[in-house]
């Protein structure tokens, strides 16, 4: 049976224990703010970042994992015998994908399969624990391929942001629409779709916004033998209501917070869902 190594990016925001359980590599984007560099998960967690952007006017700014870095990490593993699927943030919001393919064509290997996941945070992630379950099965280099590829169009999202400061300031959201939003009460439904955000729908207040995010996941439907996930950014409002529907209807799930990358453009109290739909 092959030695096949599960590589993703720190965008994945998979929990240590997953990561830990599944022996996950995991290569780290940066994070830069006044002046000073740091790995996303590692140097920094995202509370001390959100901490330094209220003390702070400059919006951080991130950096891709670079060639040489997923070259030094491939080689590693190569050497050792592993064939390595490696599955990125969606290569129209990062630059890693097209990092991780030079790499390989640098150490010139058929060894090494590279998916662009089309979607990030715990979509991304979703799609590294399918590989993971796969590899676990028993499953070869290229049915652990095909095996992710078949799920990867089916994963969807629908995240609520309490603010839309952090969308204004990063640049996402003009910043006379994030004022309106804000005094109206609009929360914004964002989902990744074809590997970019995109807006669901708006509401008034929280309440209609987590009904929408339940009449959403129910519409769809989830597919029962894939986990969900309940991602968010230091929410205190959003989390607990999701939390408690989704445990009422049985769903198979999972918490996690955000990493640095994502949580500085979804601003705290974000909150929302990933799951695999039934197809």
């Amino acid at each position: 049976m092959d030695k096949i190594k599960i590589i993703t990016d720190s965008t994945a925001d998979l929990p240590i224990a997953l990561v830990e359980k599944h022996d996950i590599g995991v290569l780290p984007l940066m994070v830069n703010i006044e002046g000073r560099s740091y790995r996303d998960g590692v140097d920094i967690s995202l509370s001390e970042l959100l901490i330094r952007m209220t003390d702070s006017e400059e919006f951080p700014s991130t950096s891709q994992v670079n060639p040489k870095a997923f070259m030094d990490c491939y080689k590693k593993y190569l050497d050792e015998g592993y064939k390595i699927i490696s599955v990125h943030i969606s290569s129209k919001m990062s630059g890693v994908y097209q990092s991780a393919c030079i790499a390989r064509e640098m150490l010139d290997t058929k060894d090494i399969l590279i998916i662009d996941s089309k979607n990030v945070t715990s979509g991304l992630g979703l799609l590294v624990l399918k590989a993971c379950r796969l590899k676990e099965e028993g499953k070869n280099l290229k049915e652990i391929y095909d095996g992710v590829m078949d799920v990867l169009p089916h994963v969807k999202s629908a995240l609520i942001f309490d603010t839309l400061e952090y969308l204004v300031r990063g640049g996402r959201l003009p910043r006379a629409v994030g004022m309106f939003g804000n005094i109206l009460d609009i929360k914004l439904i964002m989902a990744v779709g074809d590997g970019e955000m995109k807006l669901l729908d708006k509401t008034r207040g929280s309440k209609k916004a987590v009904k929408y995010v339940i009449d959403y996941m129910d519409r769809l439907g989830i597919k029962s033998d894939e986990p969900s996930v309940l991602l968010h950014v230091q929410s205190k409002e959003l989390l607990p209501s999701l939390r408690e529907i989704l445990l009422k209807k049985n769903t198979d799930f999972f918490e996690c917070e955000v990493g640095c990358v994502v949580g500085v453009h979804a601003g705290p109290g974000a909150c929302g869902v990933f799951f695999i739909e039934e197809h």
